[in-house]
């Protein structure tokens, strides 16, 4: 936040934030803007608490000190104003950080109106519907600012952890032509003369990668046009996934397992200003790994409405949460029928009924889904036939099997779900900057 001053002929200035002011700036001239967060006014002194990105510092106008005009205007600045401060540092044990600025000068960028349409105070009471129609206003609040600087520091460390690992970043295709996971919950668009599709998944281009430069990763946007109205489901989401060559579930689950504690422990060690404003304590999870029938007995001993073949409700992702705290829980070897075209069965056996796929419970929700996928052309072509769906519109995917490809596995995490496990917030759409679902296309 904070600038020295420079000669009138130097442009560049450096910038000093607020929160790592040092003794070698007292009693030196700064150079501040921000927002204004809240002004005080004591008679002989007047209060202005200037709001960055890296935190506060306190303005502090004295009468018979500070210049005449400056103390007046002080207090006619509205709230979210953006204002320039000229002035000198000073200690002070009650201001914020132990330092204050005495302002010599101030200048209006841009002036708030009067009323805000929606509070943005540390505990705001207006709706979730009406802060997401003032998203940019809401983004002032420091609650909301700390969600946020968590989810970068999750995208970061996947990024990195992966790096790492020699993994190759890929920028997959968003339209498509059909649907990459079967099913019809896909938004159609055309693409010049041809209907296509906002891509519902990368998968089937993340798998190609795989079979030809065996270590892939990517964050991107999908969309699925399902029309829910929950708080676990918007309609444009982010995924964080991987595919990685001669590699089975097993394996693959080992990785999510690593990344994800490597994610928790870097947001303990890098957010913890964020998790303090929060209020939250995390701790790196541990994990454990369940087969799909177990999962099943082990749900019905807790007395959770759930039968053989049942997708997991809900309900029972909550209960795994209760049974197994603060743990990853690796829900494996699932019926093929609830597990998409392309996961690999569990054998080669005709009357194979379960699948090398795997769902990620934590925190009481479903943050991911995985497997070893299908490398071989013509098991494809049965898979897909038993879901339902025409081989000839994955003919171009079926082909890059037919030139040498190994098996492989990999996962995609919810980008969204895991940012508001670590967060704490049941509604997707806190933890989503701009959400889209089927009643919110603005801002």
């Amino acid at each position: 936040m904070l600038k020295k001053k420079k000669p009138e002929n130097e442009k560049k200035q450096e910038r000093v934030y607020s929160n790592k002011v040092t003794p070698e700036l007292d009693g030196k001239d700064v150079f501040l803007r921000g927002w204004v967060k809240e002004t005080r006014d004591l008679s002989k002194i007047r209060f202005l608490v200037l709001r960055d990105f890296s935190g506060d510092i306190q303005i502090t106008a004295i009468k018979g000190t500070t210049s005449e005009d400056v103390f007046e205007e002080i207090m006619k600045i509205p709230k979210e104003s953006v204002i320039s401060v000229s002035g000198k540092v000073v200690k002070s044990r009650q201001a914020p950080g132990g330092r204050e600025i005495l302002p010599e000068k101030i200048e209006i960028i841009n002036k708030a109106e009067l009323i805000l349409p929606i509070d943005i105070s540390d505990f705001s009471k207006t709706s979730l519907d009406k802060r997401l129609d003032y998203r940019f206003l809401d983004l002032h609040n420091k609650r909301i600012q700390a969600i946020f600087k968590i989810q970068s520091t999750i995208t970061n460390t996947f990024r990195e952890f992966f790096l790492e690992k020699e993994f190759f970043e890929m920028q997959n295709p968003c339209i498509i032509s059909a649907a990459s996971e079967g099913g019809t919950e896909l938004f159609p668009v055309m693409y010049f003369e041809k209907p296509a599709f906002l891509a519902q998944s990368p998968q089937l281009y993340k798998q190609m990668i795989a079979c030809s430069m065996e270590k892939t990763f990517l964050i991107s946007p999908v969309w699925r046009a399902e029309k829910h109205n929950t708080p676990r489901h918007i309609n444009e989401i982010r995924q964080m996934d991987i595919e990685i060559a001669f590699s089975d579930d097993f394996e693959v689950m080992k990785l999510h397992e690593d990344v994800v504690k490597e994610i928790v422990a870097n947001v303990i060690a890098k957010n913890s200003k964020e998790l303090e404003i929060l209020g939250l304590k995390l701790k790196v999870p541990e994990a454990k790994y369940l087969s799909y029938d177990e999962t099943i007995q082990l749900l019905k001993k807790n007395k959770v409405k759930i039968k053989e073949g049942d997708d997991l409700s809900p309900e029972a992702e909550k209960k795994l949460e209760e049974v197994f705290p603060d743990t990853m829980v690796f829900v494996h070897s699932w019926p093929l029928a609830l597990k998409p075209f392309y996961i690999m069965p569990k054998s080669l056996d005709k009357k194979e009924k379960y699948s090398k796929g795997f769902d990620c419970i934590y925190g009481g929700i479903e943050i991911s889904s995985g497997g070893q996928r299908i490398h071989l052309p013509e098991l494809l072509i049965e898979r897909l036939k038993a879901k339902g769906l025409n081989p000839k519109n994955f003919e171009s995917y079926i082909n890059s099997f037919r030139y040498g490809a190994p098996y492989h596995g990999g996962w995609s995490i919810g980008l969204e779900r895991l940012t508001g496990v670590l967060t704490k917030q049941e509604n997707i759409r806190e933890v989503t900057l701009f959400p889209r679902d089927r009643d919110r296309l603005v801002p």
